[in-house]
């Protein structure tokens, strides 16, 4: 037996799998989840895909006396506890940084006084804001924006200031952030908070980017899951499914069995401390592409309709440079998009979506948030 680690969110979509590689790999594990009904439903319950020998604590991470029981015996933490969606948390700001900061800082203030030898913590490809963009001479634009005007003339490629095309390559961890959310902001927070109160009382702390990572167990009816999760609700209901802007924005689709590899390797890994890594696969498509080929997978000839709307906080383009996390945790993507599509197309044929993408929708449009 090799320890035992508690995960917290461990019930979720990536921590649940998490659980079963490390559970492989002959530690035990313990999940502190409060089961939020966005996620897990009305009626809440042990998920079934929940790994059997996972020890399943039901409580809230805002809660410290919960969380000194759940780190009880505890050698390594994953914190994984957040709320997730970027335009959700642009109106229900308040609960958001409760859950996601105030969660945060309470783990941490009990860790300081049950100290564990590593800690994980889940942070997103959100805090990039917009990726890397080069001018035409190959200089790095710091700068990368679009206007609301732009925006409202459905100008979405990136420029200079002047006008100059720019192009999007992949993204190092050392881009400045640039948080264009409540959500952003909040996983910001919630990685700097982890890397600064871990390196003050000297407990090794990694910090995780997941990019849009899919696969079995996602959430199908929460309507502000990965971008997948979405497309697959609105198919599996005989809808087309919905993209903002012309559908060309490009991005990195990660099996989430390549991201609970990452997240091992960020435990056992010894020169992994103090350190932020981006997890992704490696490769980009266009977001109308990975609608299409998940049509295909599940058999359904529906073409994605393309809304020429936008939503805010939305970013054109961001993918990852993940060479860090191949140098240093030995980190191999493994699933390719249409073996790990092929997966989630078998996975979905046993599962029931309820659509409830107009739902977020109209939550936001009356917001002033989908223009």
């Amino acid at each position: 037996m090799r320890g035992t680690v508690l995960i917290t969110g461990g019930a979720g979509f990536i921590g649940s799998h998490v659980a079963s590689e490390l559970l492989k790999a002959g530690y035990q594990v313990r999940v502190l989840d409060s089961l939020v009904t966005q996620v897990h439903g009305d009626t809440p319950s042990r998920p079934a895909y929940l790994h059997k020998d996972a020890e399943l604590m039901l409580g809230d991470v805002r809660n410290p006396d919960v969380v000194d029981e759940a780190l009880a015996g505890v050698d390594a933490v994953y914190h994984f506890v957040a709320l997730v969606g970027v335009g959700q948390s642009m109106y229900e700001i308040a609960e958001y940084t409760s859950v996601n900061n105030l969660g945060t800082a309470v783990l941490l203030e009990r860790l300081v006084k049950h100290p564990v030898s590593k800690l994980i913590v889940a942070s997103s490809m959100s805090v990039y804001g917009e990726g890397l963009y080069l001018t035409p001479s190959g200089v790095p634009y710091a700068a990368a924006n679009r206007t609301t005007t732009q925006l409202k003339a459905h100008e979405w490629e990136m420029t200079t200031a002047d006008g100059t095309p720019l192009r999007p390559v992949p993204t190092p961890e050392s881009k400045q952030p640039s948080l264009a959310s409540v959500y952003a902001l909040s996983k910001y927070d919630q990685e700097q908070m982890c890397l600064m109160v871990g390196k003050a009382y000297g407990v090794p702390t990694v910090a995780l980017r997941f990019f849009n990572a899919y696969g079995p167990y996602q959430s199908l009816s929460n309507p502000y899951t990965g971008v997948l999760a979405i497309f697959a609700s609105r198919l599996m209901n005989g809808k087309r499914p919905i993209i903002f802007e012309d559908g060309q924005q490009l991005r990195d689709f990660v099996s989430v069995y390549d991201v609970a590899q990452a997240c091992r390797l960020a435990l056992e890994v010894e020169a992994a401390r103090d350190l932020t890594f981006n997890v992704g696969s490696g490769h980009f498509v266009t977001v109308r592409e990975i609608a299409i080929k998940l049509a295909q997978v599940l058999g359904k000839n529906l073409e994605p309709e393309i809304t020429g709307k936008y939503r805010v906080g939305d970013i054109r383009h961001c993918f990852p440079d993940i060479s860090l996390g191949q140098r240093v945790l030995g980190y191999k993507p493994k699933i390719a998009l249409e073996a790990g599509m092929r997966d989630l197309a078998e996975w979905l044929e046993r599962q029931t979506a309820h659509d409830r993408f107009n739902e977020m929708r109209e939550q936001l449009a009356s917001r002033g948030l989908v223009m």
